[in-house]
């Protein structure tokens, strides 16, 4: 299984590699537009709890990034699926399901964490530097975890890019604003923060804009993310399994 796992992973981080150059520029890009759009054009003179609005913005993106990349993993796969039929070489070979979830999984938390890293960068260059300490990697990892577990169950059941862009339209897109990314959710009326509370990535901004700055975020955000992540990961198993038949 671990060399199972190995191969799949292996196979993802060669075509990473051969794209990295591309794929870095693609991950600076939206965060640039962001920070000189709403951090300076439009938040210069906002401060939310006692920081700029840059300093707000910065791990906002750091979460949307990381979901956003993670999920993107469910394109390499549907590519490998449609045109290259890889999957079909995968059901061949002696890999299990869980390898295979395991090894995609994986490379989606791989292209996650780069993403980070060019953020936090693009923010030292912007004057905001972040504390990158246990918490702050641990709200990472989960968020990336459960984003890119969802992304390989989706890609499992998609029929063609079209309902792949659709469930990004529909799902993710409005994640990415509404999560706590761009501005505080407690400007929202109670009942909508309650109902964005349901959100993964409510509490990812939350749990990585504490961290951030050096506090301690509420280990209620840690327990969502781990839990519905497990439910995601053996929920995209048995869409692999069911794929497989």
């Amino acid at each position: 299984m671990i060399h199972g796992y190995f191969a799949v992973y292996y196979r993802e981080l060669l075509i990473m590699k051969r794209r990295l150059p591309k794929m870095i520029a693609t991950m600076a890009v939206s965060p640039l537009l962001y920070l000189i759009a709403f951090g300076y054009a439009m938040g210069a003179n906002v401060n939310i709890d006692g920081r700029s609005y840059l300093e707000f913005l910065i791990p906002g993106l750091v979460a949307m990034s990381s979901m956003t990349q993670a999920f993107s993993i469910a394109s390499e796969i549907n590519i490998a699926r449609f045109y290259w039929h890889i999957f079909e070489e995968f059901q061949a070979a002696p890999i299990s399901s869980f390898a295979y979830v395991l090894g995609e999984v994986c490379a989606g938390m791989t292209r996650a964490i780069l993403s980070v890293f060019v953020i936090i960068l693009i923010g030292f260059l912007f004057g905001v530097s972040v504390c990158i300490n246990f918490y702050f990697i641990a709200a990472v990892l989960l968020n990336s975890f459960l984003f890119a577990s969802l992304a390989v169950g989706m890609a499992m059941l998609v029929k063609s890019h079209a309902d792949q862009a659709m469930f990004s339209s529909f799902v993710i897109t409005p994640m990415a604003f509404l999560g706590g990314t761009f501005f505080p959710l407690e400007n929202l009326p109670l009942w909508a923060q309650k109902l964005l509370s349901f959100l993964p990535l409510t509490h990812a901004s939350k749990a990585i804009r504490e961290a951030a700055f050096g506090g301690i975020p509420d280990i209620s955000s840690y327990i969502v993310l781990f839990f519905t992540g497990t439910v995601i990961v053996f929920w995209a198993f048995l869409c692999v399994d069911k794929a497989k038949d």
